[in-house]
Order: structure tokens, then C-alpha cells, then sequence
């Protein structure tokens, strides 16, 4: 009998649809997960590829090219013959009807939704500073913050006022999380390394590169111990940091830090984020940050045939807390609904409640300086930079499955040649150099 009824889902389920929204990790091993899944998949996503973001901001200090850490969706999909990939926007869902509703006028009717819209940069209320302050999260966002960068230190060389020149060359970072604390580092080398002798008018190595936080220590997700050396590596490589210090206003000449005044050309935001209108969308209860509760199955609560994967979801961690926005929570929730999908699909029965695998977590400072928690142990320094060269590596070479990626990658990182050095003229987001 219960041969029969296996059978039975099994031959129903090759009608199903499912729609999964977003081609990040989550929505990627979701994707891949499903393989063999008797169903007609479809995935949307505003753009045509799927980006590697740890390394997003390589991009933007001009060490790496977007081609390096982005392939087509569709190239990484190709051979899954039950799955459609649609470049497009998703406006509305309409959940009594199961429909997801595309900008363009299109809808697309699903059995199953599976949202991994990831997050965005929220500027805690005061969203008029997006005007003057660049955020990382897309390849336009990286190639924008290259831009400006190197267009400020072109933009010095040519100007010849004193004051000018020192609004361009201070560069000012918000939020001393992992991103932020990579940026800075990064800049910091460019300006004292790589572009050094690139100029004849300025010394590059009296740039500022200025990191503030509002909290009382840099990566305080990390022991202290760890967090006091990224402190101490930042500063050695030139970093002003400055803790317990909240962002009061930003605009075209500059930020107010605490009491202070900042002159600047370049702000870079990596504080809070926020997730995107997952919630929204579905009429779903939400966190804070806008994310969307689910069950230790990662559907939504009330609704089973709806699952919300990395950013856009708050998920208990089993101690009280909620899993960070994090790569690997992402890509592991998009492989457990895959996996979940594809057992009720053919009749078979579900994994248990959801677990996230923690397998360390790393930030790097600068070159050969880095920080690594693996729980049971931690490294600093060269140790723990190596630890992470190579897991990026061996994620990267899988991401792209090119020898190439790795024989650009490693070039570019332990030489910093910065062979992505190139200003095309790429569209700007807020105000361009010449507004200075």
C-alpha cells in the first residue's frame, strides 16, 4: 500500500513547478539540489549570473575582474535539462493564487517558492545618504567603487589644489565587519603598494583610509583576542580606526563621525543590512531586519509550500539566536530545500529539521594577515591568511571549474599586480568626481 502511494506522488509530482527566486547561493544549491527532481524548475533572477560575493571586493579594489568570480547562470546549469533560467524582476506574489509576478508582465504559476533574495545595505533610517555613500554587493556596485577610487587618485594627480587633493585621497569606511575591514585593509595596500609608483604628483601613501564602527571593537563577531589583532594589523598598515564612533550625517563634501567632520570624495557603507521584500511579498511575519521566520524546515510559517533561504530569512540557531547572513548558512539552506523538495517529490520521506554545518569563520586584513575561528582552535597572521587563500581558492576553481580563474587569481593576489586597473568610463552610481 504504501509502494502504491510513493508511486502515486511520484507520478503527480512530474506536473509540479517550482519557482525559486534569486541565483545567489542559496538559490543556486537549491537549483543544483534538484537535478533529478521530477518537476519543471524555474529560476529568476534580476541578473544573468550567479557572483561569487566573498570576493566581491577584489573586484572593487581592482585586484580581480568581474569575468573571475561571476559565471552565467545558465552556463552553470546547462546540463539540468528540468530547469529554465529567466533574467527578470520579481514584482508581487500572489500566494492564495501561487503566482509570482514578473515586471515584464509575465507570471509564473508554482507548486513550491523558494525565495533567496539575499540582503541589502540599509542605512538605519537616514536612506538620503545612498546618494553619497557606496555599497558592495553587486558587480555594478564593485565596478562603481573602482571607479571611484581610482578615478580619485587620476582626479588628485591632475588638480594641483592642496585641498582638494586631500578630500580625494581620504577614503572612509562604515561598519569594521568583515567586509569592512577587508576593504580598508585592501585600500590601504593599493594606496601604499600598488599605485606608489604609478604617480608623479602625489604620494599615494599619504592617502587616509579611515575605518569607523559605532561598536567598541572591529569584527566583533569573532573572539576578542582575534578581533584586538585585525586591530592592530589595520593599524599597522596605515588604518585610522575609529570605535564608538556613529555616522551622523553624510553628504556631497563629506560625513560627520561623532564630533568630528570628515572631508572626503569616498564613502564606502558596509554596516547593517536588511533583507530584501521577501516579507513583503508574502504576507509573511518578519523579523527586524525584515527577514522572514521559518520553521526548522525553512518554510515559512503557515505556509509550507513557500521556503525563504540565506538573508532573506531569520532561522533559530538552536541557542537562542538567529544563523548570520552568511555564504555558507546560505548555499547549506539552499541544498537542504533542494534535497527536502526532491524526497516529497518522489514520495520519499523528508530529512529532519534543518542543521547548519559551522566550519570556521575567516576575515583577511591585508596581505598575509588574516583571522581564522575554527571553534576548537583559531589562527592570526600568515597561518590563518594561507587557511584562507586556500579555501577561496578551492571554492573559486569549483565556482568557475577553470584552471585559468586560478592561475589569474593567484597572479593578481600574491603579486598585486592589480591588472584590473582599467577606467572605462562605467556608469556611477551618486555623484560623479566631477561634482567635487
Amino acid at each position: 500500500m504504501a509502494e502504491q502511494q510513493n508511486q502515486t506522488v511520484a507520478a503527480a509530482s512530474k506536473g509540479m513547478r517550482i519557482v525559486i527566486v534569486g541565483s545567489g547561493f542559496g538559490g543556486m544549491a537549491a537549483a543544483k539540489a534538484l537535478k533529478r527532481a521530477e518537476a519543471e524548475i524555474t529560476l529568476v533572477d534580476r541578473t544573468n549570473h550567479h557572483l561569487f560575493q566573498p570576493l566581491l571586493y577584489q573586484v572593487a579594489t581592482a585586484a580581480l575582474s568581474p569575468a573571475d568570480i561571476a559565471s552565467a547562470s545558465r552556463a552553470m546549469l546547462r546540463h539540468q535539462s528540468n530547469i529554465s533560467v529567466l533574467m527578470a524582476e520579481v514584482v508581487r506574489v500572489d500566494v492564495e493564487s501561487r503566482i509570482v509576478h514578473l515586471a515584464g508582465g509575465r507570471d509564473l504559476p508554482y507548486d513550491y517558492l523558494v525565495l533567496a533574495t539575499g540582503s541589502a545595505y540599509s542605512f538605519f533610517g537616514h536612506d538620503e545618504w545612498a546618494r553619497d555613500a557606496l555599497t558592495l554587493k553587486s558587480l555594478a556596485d564593485a565596478l562603481t567603487i573602482r571607479e571611484r577610487l581610482l578615478g580619485a587618485f587620476e582626479k588628485a594627480e591632475e588638480c594641483g589644489d592642496p585641498r582638494l587633493i586631500a578630500k580625494l585621497m581620504t577614503f572612509v569606511v562604515v561598519g569594521a565587519g568583515p567586509t569592512g575591514v577587508e576593504l580598508a585593509g585592501t585600500i590601504a595596500e593599493l594606496a601604499r603598494s600598488t599605485l606608489a609608483r604609478d604617480f608623479k604628483a602625489i604620494d599615494t601613501r599619504s592617502a587616509r583610509i579611515i575605518l569607523c564602527e559605532a561598536g567598541d571593537r572591529v569584527l566583533s563577531a569573532f573572539p576578542k583576542r582575534l578581533s584586538d589583532y585585525a586591530a592592530k594589523a589595520l593599524a599597522s598598515l596605515g588604518v585610522e580606526l575609529r570605535l564608538n564612533a556613529a555616522v551622523g550625517e553624510i553628504d556631497d563634501e563629506g560625513l560627520m563621525i561623532g564630533e568630528a567632520r570628515i572631508e572626503t570624495s569616498t564613502v564606502l557603507w558596509c554596516a547593517g543590512t536588511e533583507a530584501r521584500p521577501a516579507a513583503r511579498w508574502i504576507g509573511a511575519e518578519a523579523a527586524r531586519n525584515g527577514a522572514v521566520r521559518v520553521g526548522g524546515d525553512c518554510a515559512v510559517i503557515g505556509r509550507p509550500e513557500i521556503f525563504v533561504v540565506g538573508d532573506a530569512a531569520n532561522m533559530d540557531d538552536g541557542s537562542g539566536g538567529v544563523l548570520p547572513g552568511l555564504a555558507p548558512v546560505a548555499k547549506q539552506q539552499g541544498a537542504y530545500v533542494g534535497k527536502l523538495l526532491q524526497a516529497r517529490l518522489a514520495g520519499r520521506p523528508a530529512p529532519g529539521p534543518f542543521r547548519y554545518r559551522n566550519y570556521g569563520e575567516m576575515a583577511i586584513i591585508g596581505r598575509s594577515r588574516a583571522i581564522a575561528d575554527f571553534g576548537l582552535f583559531t589562527l592570526t597572521g600568515f597561518p590563518a591568511w594561507l587557511a584562507w587563500s586556500l579555501v577561496h581558492l578551492m571554492l573559486l576553481i569549483d565556482f568557475r571549474s577553470r584552471t585559468a580563474v586560478y592561475i589569474n587569481w593567484s597572479w593578481a593576489w600574491f603579486t598585486y599586480g592589480r591588472g584590473a586597473r582599467l577606467l572605462a568610463g562605467a556608469t556611477r552610481r551618486g555623484r560623479s568626481m566631477s561634482d567635487d
